[in-house]
């Protein structure tokens, strides 16, 4: 039982001691120089290169030559054994001659039987256990590999998701839009106003008020979606119901101007309305005022539905001191 024990700590050891042979520093043996060095095996690069640890923990890389002499302890000259028969764990006796790269270039190795059959139930258990530490350790580079695949692929998935959820976001944005603009086709805004004024008592058209209706005109064929809005207005003169059809009378007449001189087709006209002597722009008591009253007034407006980012322009007027 204790023997069963004791093979298995030395197992546990040689395994944990190969594992950090190939980082523990060697010892660099002079050229040419003969030694003679103790020590276990603790690693092995192939059949004729090993690393034995002497008493003091000292290292030293020890390669055997061609015509080597490798045999066990015995009174009567021991027997030979391979090369191959040096495994860790092996207790044994290298002698040779330090090469250039400060191993020890071996001619003769020497052993106990005994120790070679220990060594030898060493390796056995130790070699398959480190084959499954090796896979282990290779599962696990796998494994970590998949895992950053998988993450890798998540992220990538979390950036479609986003670039899902971006894409929604821009239809929504734009259904929003679309259903502000079909909104905004009723919504008209003033884009150019003028006022033409008249006689007393007539809604005869003066050259000066032709001629802002020509402006007007002129500006209503660059621009979508218009509608022209007119409305008239008479002062206070007299009978206000008769005022009130002089208004309607001098709307009429800058409408049927518009429509004959400049072509405006009648759908972008609004139905003209006359207010009579109501919603005064001036003091009616007054010469001045009543002749600001007598007045007929244009609105060019535009959709905004159409037409984006629209402004009131200009207010053109003809003053007629008439």
């Amino acid at each position: 039982m204790f023997k069963r024990i004791s093979v298995f700590a030395i197992a546990i050891s040689i395994g944990a001691v190969s594992l950090f042979a190939q980082g523990a520093q060697l010892r660099a043996l002079t050229a040419g120089q003969k030694y003679k060095i103790k020590g276990v095996v603790i690693s092995k690069e192939n059949d004729t290169t090993f690393v034995i640890r002497d008493t003091v923990g000292v290292d030293t890389k020890v390669v055997i030559s061609g015509n080597a002499s490798v045999k066990n302890n015995s009174l009567f000259g021991g027997d030979k054994y391979p090369v191959s028969a040096i495994v860790r764990g092996l207790n044994l006796e290298a002698e040779g001659v330090g090469d250039s790269s400060g191993s020890l270039a071996a001619t003769k190795v020497r052993f106990d039987k005994s120790n070679l059959a220990t060594a030898q139930s060493i390796d056995a258990r130790v070699a398959p256990a480190e084959e499954r530490l090796t896979a282990a350790e290779q599962n696990a580079q796998r494994v970590s590999g998949q895992i950053d695949e998988l993450m890798a692929i998540s992220n990538a998935a979390k950036g479609g998701a986003k670039a899902a959820q971006d894409t929604a976001d821009a239809a929504v944005a734009g259904v929003n839009a679309t259903n502000k603009r079909i909104t905004d086709l009723d919504d008209y805004v003033v884009q150019t106003t003028a006022t033409v004024n008249f006689k007393v008592g007539s809604s005869v058209l003066s050259a000066e008020g032709k001629a802002s209706l020509d402006q007007v005109a002129t500006t209503a064929t660059t621009l979508k979606g218009y509608v022209i809005e007119v409305t008239g207005f008479a002062s206070a003169d007299g009978d206000s119901r008769k005022n009130k059809a002089l208004s309607e009378r001098r709307a009429q007449a800058v409408k049927d101007y518009l429509i004959e001189s400049h072509n405006i087709p009648l759908r972008r006209m609004s139905t003209s309305y006359g207010y009579g002597e109501l919603q005064a722009v001036a003091d009616n008591s007054t010469v001045e005022g009543r002749k600001q009253n007598r007045r007929v007034e244009i609105k060019l407006m535009v959709s905004r539905g159409i037409n984006q980012n629209v402004e009131v322009k200009a207010q053109a007027s003809d003053s007629n001191d008439q």
